[in-house]
């Protein structure tokens, strides 16, 4: 997911929300057990000064993940009311980089490769195709009209994202790219009740880049083939937002633990949480201890906690340090 901009209402702490700091991937666990202490101990310290705020939990087949749903509440662009697979990223995206419509239904359409097996298609990561901005181009040139006939017109933002405008995606609700990566896509498509026409388009679109000229020159060059889109960040932007001028919020949100997750590379993961340690986190605590309030946010699959820091009384201060938070139970706990 890209970073975006929203506005908040007073200038808020700094804040480092970090996802797949938990897993429900049988190999997290152990991984985790296997860290030397070293490779958390800035955490550990950072989480002795600061309290827990309220947990943000939900199932783990919920469409939009628990990092997402914080850190889009922490933009104001949700609340907790906002429902499932309904935040409005590509809309606030259209809103930045278009300046136009963005109160109409939007959604980000990914160009992707679905890995064939024998019973079902994963997704891969769409980033492994490398697409050129003249590549992504051609593509989206060639469904724009069959988008057209549906009422939905698309716009180029990045090689491997586009944006959508069509009343179809103002209440859709769809699951994004960080549930569904390295997994069955049939389990996170939006129900046919819902969306018979764009599971047409979908698959109108899989027979198109079937016979695309542009995979045969990918497949020259022993690359993937584009043969399938994801749609995600569905939803429209309420009229009060879009008379906001926003403000960019100091939220860091740092990737390395998701793209390991995503790999399947449990020895990336723990290196990526040692070089968390040493760099995001220590300035985090590092501003902590020079008086700054700090937000922390850890993210699962099912949960989000987030931390703040909190100036206890001295007794608290010395309980603390003596039975500090057992992390790995906080994270567990995700």
């Amino acid at each position: 997911m890209s970073a975006i901009t929203a506005s908040v209402s007073s200038p808020a702490p700094p804040h480092l929300l970090i996802p797949f700091a938990a897993s429900s991937d049988p190999g997290w666990l152990p991984a985790m057990q296997a860290l030397p202490p070293a490779s958390t101990r800035k955490l550990t310290r950072l989480l002795q000064g600061m309290k827990p705020l309220p947990i943000d939990e939900a199932s783990a087949h919920a469409l939009s993940p628990p990092h997402e749903r914080a850190l889009a509440r922490a933009q104001g662009l949700a609340t907790a009311s906002t429902a499932d697979g309904l935040i409005p990223w590509a809309a606030r995206q259209a809103a930045d980089q278009l300046q136009q419509g963005a109160a109409q239904g939007w959604a980000w359409i990914t160009p992707c490769h679905w890995a064939m097996g024998r019973e079902h298609a994963t997704l891969s990561d769409p980033a492994a195709l490398a697409l050129t901005g003249e590549e992504s181009r051609t593509l989206l040139a060639a469904m724009q009209p069959y988008f057209e006939t549906d009422g939905i017109t698309l716009h180029y933002a990045a090689p491997g994202r586009w944006l959508a405008e069509g009343e179809v995606f103002r209440s859709l609700p769809t699951a994004s790219l960080d549930r569904v990566l390295g997994r069955n896509v049939d389990a996170w498509l939006p129900p046919a009740a819902n969306a018979r026409d764009l599971r047409r388009l979908q698959n109108e679109m899989q027979m198109l880049l079937y016979t695309h000229p542009l995979n045969d020159v990918r497949a020259a060059r022993r690359q993937l083939p584009v043969n399938s889109i994801w749609i995600s960040g569905t939803g429209a932007l309420p009229n009060e937002a879009l008379a906001e001028l926003p403000a960019s919020p100091d939220i860091s949100v740092p990737r390395s633990l998701a793209e390991a997750v995503f790999a399947d590379d449990w020895a990336a993961y723990a290196q990526a949480w040692a070089m968390l340690d040493a760099g995001e986190l220590a300035r985090l605590l590092a501003r902590q201890q020079a008086g700054e309030t700090v937000r922390l946010t850890l993210c699962g699959e099912r949960s989000a906690q987030t931390f703040e820091t909190s100036r206890p009384s001295l007794p608290a201060r010395i309980k603390r340090l003596f039975a500090p938070l057992p992390m790995l139970d906080v994270l567990h706990s995700l």
